[in-house]
């Protein structure tokens, strides 16, 4: 009675119920309706469709096929023709060439900007590491010269002996040596 009780009230038994699904194994892979693609390819072949589309070689083949087309519409007899006047059909594949266009372009413009981005961004972080460095190398040769101020120099050196050379010839001048030009025996 339990049981049934149990299933009226909505309750499966036990038998019934799904296996636990454990949090430690990945699931089992779904069927999704929609194919997979790889967004890269996709943003590849559109930026490769884009610049064929800027280039002169399109102009030129989009207007050798325009006047091709104009051309067979209007001099090939009645029955060959495919495309009347008006050239309906034709502008309808044009549009149809414009309508595809316009996304791809800015796909790849899209793809572009987030390159450029990257670009500038890194730019910007060296940019910083080089300023940085100069700041460095500055505070590095401000002390460098705050030291080498206490150090005596070559030229400072040599003028310090230069002067006490003018002393000595001064004080030759004023004390001139003695006529024995010998040594004392008590100077050391």
């Amino acid at each position: 009675m339990a049981a049934a009780d149990r299933e009226r009230d909505g309750a499966r038994p036990e038998a019934a119920r799904p296996p636990r699904l454990r949090l430690d194994q990945p699931r089992a892979p779904r069927r999704k309706l929609l194919p997979d693609y790889d967004p890269e390819a996709f943003g590849r072949l559109s930026e490769r469709i884009a610049r064929f589309l800027g280039t002169g070689r399109f102009i030129v083949w989009m207007t050798v096929i325009i006047i091709l087309w104009v051309v067979w519409n209007i001099a090939a007899p009645d029955a060959l023709r495919f495309d009347q006047y008006p050239f309906i059909f034709l502008t309808l594949m044009l549009s149809l060439q414009a309508s595809y266009a316009a996304p791809l372009i800015l796909l790849a413009q899209n793809r572009q900007d987030d390159r450029d981005r990257v670009n500038l961004e890194q730019d910007r972080r060296q940019n910083e590491r080089s300023i940085a460095d100069t700041e460095y190398l500055t505070r590095e040769i401000a002390s460098l010269r705050m030291g080498l101020g206490e150090v005596a120099t070559r030229d400072w050196i040599r003028s310090e002996l230069q002067d006490l050379v003018k002393e000595l010839e001064e004080q030759r001048a004023l004390f001139p040596p003695e006529a024995g030009g010998g040594r004392d025996v008590g100077d050391r």
